[in-house]
């Protein structure tokens, strides 16, 4: 081989070479030793090696003729192994000798990095093996290679029995989700299984692992499903107890500035600061319930129960046995031991009675020796039972005319309307609606998921010329529904997201209008012929529709067009 093709080859080599003659000086060193030393190969050759690298051993080497191997060197900041050969003539002398330097530097680095990495392995384990979600992975070929303690403890099966085993082998019903992932690629919620040994349900949710876009494998995360129905039977149960016995609302929720609400807010204060029995009076959706909970919230029981009764949703037959219990044999179906009724569960606290005008004349007596006697008598006995409940009653009928029409207890009433609030409906406090529409858009934002920030001074101006039957709960069905009209990134209620708003009267079937899309062109006083054109036809198709009492293909047959053309039409209009 000539000494140019070995020049090749020594210069592609990444360890550092270096040869010295008889007398240690330099006659080569490759390219590696060039940026080792960090000098060209020509500022080298020639001189002493102890002066261009000192301690290197090799005049120790061309003295004694003796190798010397694997000796740790640091050469400026690289720390290196060097192994020393001398170099023999065809006689066996002594001509010279040759080191070679491995830089070990990145070698520790890349030592370093792997006992970082076997860290990193050992601590995911650690986080894997103390979750409680029991977990299992499978490899491509669906072969199982880790479980964790939770998914031994669920299934009942040791890692011996699964890991290296198929994924099918824990399966006692159903496919093996694992199998399905790695068939379609593709992640599967919710699959419903039953595992070994004991047929036990299991929700699992798999994913497919990916490395550099190539599948290896799936992990699968599995619920014990008869846990998770046993934690909803719980959860169910607690939001019973927390809606019968626990008041949400409090002064600080009642929304209003008009003078009307402002003194209903000022009575309610007023009584909440006694035990007086109180007597809410308003039309439905005033808020008479938040007013309720308010009131015991500011009093001293309102570290006790509330409990709401709506009155009008209880069965005549039913209502006094809920209201005051029932000893056991009271009538066929009684619980064993009995039942303890709510005023009962209410003593020391709190008694909503809503639309306390809907009751029977028998259960108003029983509730008057109730206020009077501050005592129960269960139903089928006949011992009574003292009690110390605060009583809130609320309705939105006309008591008075009930009273008169012996619809109501004249002794009753008396007792209830020792101190009435009046609620104020939305019609009497319209300069409220601004500040109840920004509240009720917080409302909506989280129940929807949206961002509204705020609507518009016309879109108030539209809600202000309605009368609003439905109060309060009618405007916050009409707030939810303009949300829902917008566009994901419109962040203000317009007038153009409000439903149109109207009555019907059901003699005539007269509609009577708010019509949210006719304040265009309000700002100029002027309204295009087009716009009055597409609001006859609307208004046209909506008497229409109500005329054959909301029947589309009889409307489409009288306004002599298509279903299908009307169907668009409803839409176009927000008729629909």
């Amino acid at each position: 081989m000539d000494i140019f093709k070995l020049t090749q080859i020594l210069n592609n080599i990444n360890e550092a070479i270096v040869v010295v003659d008889e007398n240690s000086y330099i006659t080569y060193i490759n390219r590696a030793a060039e940026k080792l030393i960090d000098i060209p190969m020509g500022g080298a050759v020639g001189k002493p090696i102890e002066n261009v690298i000192p301690n290197t051993g090799l005049p120790v080497i061309v003295e004694t003729g003796k190798e010397e191997l694997n000796r740790k060197h640091q050469l400026n900041n690289t720390e290196t192994i060097i192994n020393s050969l001398p170099l023999f003539n065809h006689e066996g002398r002594v001509v010279g000798a040759y080191a070679i330097f491995r830089n070990i530097t990145q070698i520790n680095k890349v030592g370093s990095h792997l006992t970082d990495f076997k860290e990193y392995i050992y601590l995911l384990k650690a986080i894997l093996d103390s979750t409680q979600d029991a977990i299992s992975v499978v490899d491509e070929n669906g072969i199982g290679i880790y479980i964790n303690p939770a998914y031994t403890r669920m299934v009942g099966m040791t890692e011996k029995d699964i890991i290296g085993k198929p994924a099918t082998v824990d399966i006692a019903e159903g496919e093996s989700i694992h199998m399905q992932v790695l068939k379609t690629r593709k992640p599967i919620k919710g699959a419903l299984l039953k595992v070994n040994p004991n047929r036990k349900q299991v929700i699992v949710d798999a994913a497919p692992i990916f490395i550099d876009g190539k599948l290896k494998g799936s992990v699968g995360i599995a619920h014990d499903i008869t846990h998770i129905r046993e934690l909803t039977r719980e959860l169910e149960q607690a939001k019973q107890i927390i809606r019968n016995l626990e008041a949400k609302y409090t002064f600080e929720d009642i929304i209003g500035e008009h003078s009307t609400i402002l003194k209903a807010v000022d009575r309610a204060k007023k009584a909440a600061d006694t035990t007086i029995t109180v007597l809410l009076r308003g039309e439905s959706g005033t808020g008479k319930e938040l007013f309720a909970h308010a009131i015991h919230n500011e009093s001293n029981r309102r570290n006790n129960q509330f409990v709401r009764v709506n009155c009008a949703a209880l069965e005549g037959s039913l209502i006094n046995s809920e209201l005051f219990g029932y000893v056991e044999g009271a009538f066929t179906g009684a619980l064993k031991g009995g039942k303890q009724g709510l005023f009962e569960k209410a003593n020391k606290g709190t008694i909503f009675l809503d639309e306390i005008g809907e009751i029977s004349l028998e259960t108003q007596a029983r509730i008057l020796r109730v206020i009077q006697e501050k005592e129960i008598i269960p139903v089928g006995g006949n011992q009574p039972m003292r009690i110390d409940v605060r009583i809130i009653a609320a309705t939105n009928i006309d008591l008075e005319s009930a009273v008169e029409e012996n619809r109501f207890r004249k002794d009753l009433y008396y007792r209830l309307n020792v101190f009435p609030i009046n609620i104020p409906a939305l019609r009497e406090r319209k300069s409220d609606i601004y500040l109840l529409s920004s509240y009720l858009i917080r409302k909506c934002n989280q129940e929807y998921g949206r961002n509204v920030s705020d609507i518009s001074s016309k879109a108030v101006e539209v809600l202000s010329e309605y009368h609003w039957p439905g109060n309060v709960r009618e405007l916050e069905n009409i707030i939810g529904r303009a949300i829902i009209n917008m566009s994901p990134g419109e962040r203000i209620i317009d007038y153009y997201h409000i439903p149109e708003l109207y009555t019907i009267n059901k003699n005539t079937a007269n509609k009577k209008l708010i019509d949210t899309k006719s304040h265009v062109d309000d700002d100029n006083g002027i309204a295009c012929l087009k716009n009055h054109i597409e609001e006859c036809e609307k208004e046209h198709i909506l008497n229409v529709l109500i005329k054959n009492n909301m029947n589309k293909t009889k409307t489409a047959k009288e306004l002599n067009i298509t279903v299908r053309c009307l169907y668009y039409k409803l839409k176009k209009y927000n008729l629909m």
